[in-house]
């Protein structure tokens, strides 16, 4: 299999993740890209232009996050990440969609902040910062509920929280949620993050 993919990309980093929990990793090859300067190679594989992208065994072609993190849970041995159709499921499915939805607005955040400071849409770049403190505030609320099990759910909000790291230390988001700040302490240390821990950190 190949995997495109950018080292800072919180999607790319939880398919990288899966790939450890399933011990399918080493049967990835990285394929490292470029977002901002785009090759034609990704462009003829995925006309949305966007990591990661995988190239499966039989050369089928799988992107967007959710869709490449499901095929790797079926793909492994155990354990599984996604369980079946069942309340279990949708509260897995549902965890993954808050990580996501933090990982957008964080993404969204890094890009308009990229942009001149004349340029940038200052209304935008609070409402992003509000989606952001707000979701972490629920989950720290949540986290000792919700937050149990190693799952596509917890591995997604793992990596999120990881994104924020690296790009918006001056949040300092685990100075006033010591819940959250714990578990991701706790997840930080498993090598499925460890071995996926972005080291470019611009």
């Amino acid at each position: 299999m190949r995997l495109y993919y950018s080292e800072t990309s919180p999607y790319a980093r939880k398919v990288r993740a899966v790939a450890w929990e399933k011990g399918c990793h080493e049967q990835i090859k990285l394929q490292p890209v470029d977002t901002w300067n785009l090759p034609s190679e990704l462009l003829e594989l995925n006309p949305l232009g966007k990591v990661p992208t995988l190239v499966t065994d039989i050369d089928d072609v799988l992107f967007d996050s959710p869709v490449i993190c499901e095929y790797l849970d079926s793909y492994g041995g155990a354990p599984t990440l996604v369980p079946a159709p069942g309340p279990a499921r949708w509260e897995v499915l549902q965890l993954q969609a808050v990580g996501d939805g933090l990982m957008d607005a964080a993404v969204e955040r890094f890009v308009e902040l990229a942009r001149k400071p004349e340029h940038r849409d200052a209304a935008w770049l609070q409402r992003t910062r509000l989606l952001i403190m707000r979701v972490i505030d629920r989950l720290d609320n949540e986290c000792e509920v919700r937050l149990d099990g190693v799952h596509l759910g917890t591995m997604s909000i793992a990596c999120a929280l990881g994104y924020l790291d690296i790009r918006f230390g001056e949040l300092r988001w685990r100075d006033t949620r010591s819940r959250l700040a714990n578990w991701f302490s706790r997840w930080e240390e498993k090598p499925s993050l460890k071995n996926t821990a972005p080291i470019c950190r611009l």
